[in-house]
This record gives C-alpha cells, sequence and structure tokens, in this order.
C-alpha cells in the first residue's frame, strides 16, 4: 500500500461509520439510508479488514471518503473483540462513528417469527437464546456506540429518515441533537442521555375537544405551551442543553438525544419536543424533533 503521508485526504477527513448491533434491529435499513446520503458502504465486513478498508478509503479518496462499514455476526470472521477492533482504527488516527442498532426481546422474537428464521446464534436453543447471546458478544460495542438508535417501534420508512437526518446534509462532524418525544407507559427510551418529564403540565387528554387530536397540531401545542410553567420549562432546557453542548463536543460526541416524556407520547411531550426544538434551532444548534410513540394509541 502506498505511503499514507502522501495522500489528499488524512484520517481525520476520512469519513468512517461502522454500523452494528443486534440481528434483527434494522442493519440492512440503516446501511440503505447511508447509501441514500452518498456513503460507500460494505455489507457483512470481516472484522479483521475493517482497518485495511479504512486505508483503502483513504487512499481512494472521492466517493470512497464516505464509508460505511456493516458488521455482523453472521460473518465467520467476528470475534468478540469489536470494541478493540474499533480503537485500533482510532489508534490509526481514523474517527469512526459507531451506530448501534437495538429493539426490545420481545420485538426481535416476533421479527424473528413473522420471517420464520432462526437467529445466527440459536444453535439447538430458543430464540431468546441467540438473542442473548448476541447481547452479550456486543455489550462492549454498545457501550462504545456514539449512536444508539432503538427500532422498537420503528417501522422501515421512520428508521431510514432517523438515519438520513443524522447523515446527510449539514456537516456530520457537529452534535447533532435528537429531541425524541415518548409516552412513558411505553418505557423510557434506553438511548436517551436527557430525560424531561412533561407531565406536570394539565393532560389535554381530559379536554374533550382535544383528546382526538396531537401535540402537532395548534390547538394542543397552545393549550400545553400556554400552562403555567411550560415556557420556563422549555426555555431553562434549551439553556442547559445550549451550555453542555461544546463540552460534548470537545470531548468527541457527536450525538445527543433529549427525551420528552408525558403519559402516552401523543400530546404533551410531543408539544414540548416540537418547541424545544425550535428554541435550539434558533441558537443555531443542529437539532430535529422525533416521536416515537405518537399513533400507538
Amino acid at each position: 500500500m502506498a505511503d499514507l503521508a502522501d495522500e489528499t485526504l488524512s484520517e481525520e477527513e476520512t469519513d468512517l461509520v461502522v454500523v452494528t448491533g443486534l440481528s434483527g434491529g434494522g442493519r440492512s435499513t440503516v446501511a440503505r439510508a447511508l447509501e441514500n446520503v452518498g456513503y460507500y458502504v460494505v455489507d457483512n465486513l470481516p472484522q479483521a479488514l475493517m482497518l485495511d478498508m479504512a486505508q483503502l478509503a483513504l487512499k481512494a479518496g472521492g466517493a470512497a471518503r464516505r464509508t460505511a462499514m456493516v458488521l455482523d455476526v453472521r460473518s465467520r470472521a467476528f470475534s468478540t473483540d469489536l470494541a478493540g477492533a474499533i480503537r485500533a482504527l482510532g489508534e490509526r488516527g481514523f474517527s469512526p462513528r459507531v451506530v448501534f442498532v437495538d429493539a426490545d426481546d420481545e420485538v426481535l422474537i416476533r421479527r424473528f417469527e413473522s420471517v420464520r428464521r432462526s437467529h445466527p446464534l440459536q444453535g439447538d436453543g430458543r430464540l431468546a437464546d441467540g438473542i442473548a447471546a448476541e447481547r452479550k458478544l456486543l455489550e462492549e460495542a454498545r457501550e462504545q456506540a456514539d449512536v444508539i438508535i432503538d427500532t422498537s417501534h420503528l417501522n422501515v420508512n421512520q428508521l431510514r429518515r432517523r438515519v438520513e437526518e443524522l447523515f446527510g446534509g449539514e456537516d456530520a462532524r457537529k452534535l447533532r441533537i435528537t429531541v425524541l418525544s415518548f409516552g412513558f407507559k411505553y418505557g423510557l427510551p434506553p438511548d436517551a442521555d436527557y430525560v424531561m418529564d412533561a407531565r406536570f403540565l394539565p393532560n389535554p387528554f381530559w379536554v374533550p375537544e382535544l383528546r382526538e387530536h396531537t401535540g402537532l397540531e395548534e390547538a394542543v401545542s397552545g393549550y400545553v405551551l400556554g400552562q403555567e410553567g411550560a415556557g420556563d420549562f422549555v426555555t431553562t432546557y434549551a439553556s442547559l442543553i445550549a451550555t453542555t453542548a461544546p463540552g460534548f463536543e470537545r470531548e468527541g460526541k457527536r450525538y445527543l438525544t433529549v427525551a420528552v416524556g408525558c403519559t402516552g407520547g401523543k400530546h404533551r411531550s410531543v408539544a414540548i419536543a416540537e418547541e424545544l426544538t425550535s428554541k435550539l434551532r434558533d441558537i443555531r444548534l443542529s437539532a430535529h424533533a422525533s416521536h416515537r410513540d405518537l399513533g400507538r394509541e
């Protein structure tokens, strides 16, 4: 291989994404979405070839400057030290972004059953045994991930949009903030960095003319944001995020998930998430809103 010092691009300028996660979690959809925003995607790459692939991308430049490597346990060359392989890329000067796709066990089991496939680590056991073994195998890689995408409540189109929002368009090295509304009755988002609780506000569910509407609609949004304390709540969190964002960027964090919860994820959390996103954009932070549980009721 030619001397890398002679190349036009540096390792830092080579945009590498490593995609991994649980089987059935949505890696293939993530890979297709990355292709949509201009990445050269290498699927089912043997872990031992990660550094070689990164160096080839550096040497090739051009379209290969943005390269995504998708790894999963079906590869015969997969080992338990994926986290070590990612660290090795960093030691060679590359700055890979690691995306980990996850989902609840119950959801994964339904997905495997719907396509009548066994889990790659299932062996002679149950589906649940294979999933548990894979979680253990990928435990350290999950901890090292820059962004964790829980696909439990996302359809294919929602997952694709999420990936395109994270990796398309704007400067990919800036901190990107996802303001995620959710319903507490459906569980906490496992990828949340901050959790805000909007249940202190009156619930539009108990207002008959608002019950069937959502926080995306002006009538509900106006009702929620017009309540005492709502404006201060949003302003305070916007200030907190603005204060911590530069520190996160200095520490190399590129994705921040701010979860806003109410009871069902339909009214208060949606309205607050939209308003907070708007406030963050006003102060020139890269933010977008996502609504995990909207439409579940």
